[in-house]
């Protein structure tokens, strides 16, 4: 059941020490929250940390929050720099391209896809598809504006950008979307022929 206090009634009650307002919070965003360090970490296990790191972070800084925005623009602009930073940690750990794992996990993902593929017919499996395809910022830019009804302001502020910059960078992810969309969309059409 979701709460009937606001965020901002919540984020009070949770300065004032009341430990389950703070996890109504965490209720309300977690999925969202977890769709956005989907987008960036494209694992399971790498998008629990990069949640848990963030309304962990949150809740350490939530006496800075002022209410100039929304709870929620905030918290995403938290998740997107926690992302960047666990994968900027990440890319220190390079692997070979050589690796026989890659190999073998390419494989899998593959063979995986065609045995689901009956199963996955629906607009919002392609479109998911596509997205994770992405470069990261594009599939932020994105999962804000239509999953997270966001508006242009509001992801300016989540990302630390303009808001001409942000529509700039909006309808180039589009593109891209359309692009990923197309190129997939062939592709299972053949093989469905």
């Amino acid at each position: 059941m979701q709460s009937k206090f606001s965020d901002i009634e919540l984020i009070e009650q949770t300065l004032q020490g009341n430990q389950a307002a703070y996890a109504d919070l965490v209720k309300r965003h977690q999925r969202f929250v977890f769709t956005l360090a989907m987008r960036f970490t494209k694992t399971r296990e790498d998008a629990e940390e990069v949640a848990q790191d963030s309304f962990i972070k949150a809740y350490r800084s939530l006496q800075n929050f002022q209410g100039q925005s929304k709870f929620s623009t905030w918290l995403y602009s938290i998740v997107y720099t926690t992302a960047m930073t666990f994968l900027r940690k990440r890319r220190l750990d390079t692997s070979s391209i050589d690796d026989e794992n890659n190999h073998l996990q390419l494989e899998n993902q593959s063979g995986g896809f065609k045995n689901d593929m009956a199963e996955n017919k629906s607009r919002s499996y392609y479109v998911n598809q596509a997205i994770e395809q992405l470069l990261p910022d594009d599939a932020m830019i994105i999962t804000l504006f239509y999953k997270g009804e966001q508006s242009l302001e509001e992801i300016a502020a989540t990302l630390g950008m303009e808001p001409n910059n942000v529509k700039v960078k909006l309808f180039r992810a589009r593109q891209r979307l359309k692009e990923k969309l197309e190129r997939n969309l062939k592709h299972e059409v053949s093989e469905l022929i």
